[in-house]
């Protein structure tokens, strides 16, 4: 069973985000962007980021961004400097510094558990539960932290980050 086990707030500096931008016409036959990460993977992009060097903050960490402006937008990426320069093939956006509200989510990753709206809906509640308001047109982020979420514990489960930028 999925639990949130740990809520706290982080403040971020201005930030390059560099990866892949994609939209709900990209998302694979289950209705997620698993397909997008297993071709981040096959081909390497990720060795290209871990080039930079990543924003302090981040951890080096590998990111799904989220955000819905004109269009619903996931990105794939990590986070930079505001000056990093670009690799070839890659774009970015540059996102103002700001708060985030921080909940690990505990369970198993081979089931899904950890993902949709579910503990979506759970963090939102316990970042609401804090007193906290989200930003507008706020970014929504999956921080795959190593080793909370690459290494599982004794029960077989990992830590996914999930944050959302607050309001000032």
């Amino acid at each position: 069973m999925v639990e949130i086990i740990k809520v706290y707030k982080e403040s971020f500096p201005s930030l390059r985000l560099i990866g892949k931008r994609y939209t709900n016409k990209d998302r694979d036959e289950m209705g997620g962007f698993s397909s997008k990460w297993c071709e981040w993977h096959e081909k390497g992009y990720f060795n290209i980021l871990e080039e930079l060097e990543s924003l302090p903050e981040n951890e080096g960490a590998y990111l799904g961004c989220m955000r819905c402006t004109d269009e619903f937008e996931y990105w794939i990426g990590m986070f930079f400097s505001e000056q990093t320069p670009v690799p070839d093939g890659f774009t970015y956006v540059d996102i103002p510094s700001g708060d985030i509200g921080t909940c690990w989510i505990y369970g198993c990753e081979d089931n899904g558990e950890i993902y949709g709206q579910e503990p979506h809906d759970m963090c939102m509640s316990r970042i609401k539960e804090e007193g906290w308001q989200f930003a507008e047109d706020t970014w929504f982020i999956e921080r795959y932290n190593c080793p909370r979420f690459t290494t599982p514990d004794e029960n077989g489960k990992v830590i996914l980050d999930y944050c959302v930028y607050l309001k000032d």
